[in-house]
């Protein structure tokens, strides 16, 4: 499975996502624009896509949805203990009211992951972030476990993006 993302305006965003209605796409936005996303097995429609591979996934996006996307840069050394601690993660958020869906992306011409996780709503998420299912996904960070301190795994800060889903 593949995810290919493209920016523009809402409006051009939409009329993509409507002459391509046969498609899993989700069109998302927040202050800065709007955000085509493409769900597929094969090639997309995008004429110059951000590209990536699903490595690790469970479930769906609805139609309305809040989404958090970790953009995580990994050195091409810390790719195989990246994608490891990701496919070896506890699967607690799964259960967690308000979750959706997650998507790890790996990067196929960047070296930015993308943790992408869908909610029902931004206060789901935040309930999460303050919760037992939380801290046992993070549990391991700042210490000797933790893969925030190994060396030449990141090759830059982190950043987080947040959007919203609403379709028409």
């Amino acid at each position: 499975m593949n995810i290919y993302m493209t920016t523009g305006t809402y409006d051009f965003l939409n009329s993509i996502r409507k002459k391509h209605a046969n498609e899993k796409m989700s069109i998302m936005q927040n202050a800065e624009g709007a955000l085509l996303l493409h769900e597929t097995n094969g090639d997309t429609v995008f004429s110059t896509p951000r590209s990536y591979e699903v490595v690790d996934s469970a479930g769906e996006f609805k139609s309305t949805a809040y989404v958090v996307m970790n953009n995580i840069p990994v050195t091409e050394e810390g790719r195989p203990l990246f994608e490891y601690r990701f496919n070896n993660r506890a699967r607690m958020v799964e259960n967690v009211p308000g979750f959706q869906a997650i998507r790890v992306l790996r990067p196929l011409s960047s070296d930015t992951y993308i943790i992408l996780t869908v909610w029902d709503a931004a206060d789901d998420f935040l309930s999460w972030q303050s919760s037992k299912s939380y801290d046992k996904a993070h549990e391991k960070r700042g210490t000797e476990k933790g893969i925030d301190t190994v060396p030449n795994i990141f090759s830059g800060s982190s950043y987080v993006t947040k959007y919203t889903i609403v379709e028409e």
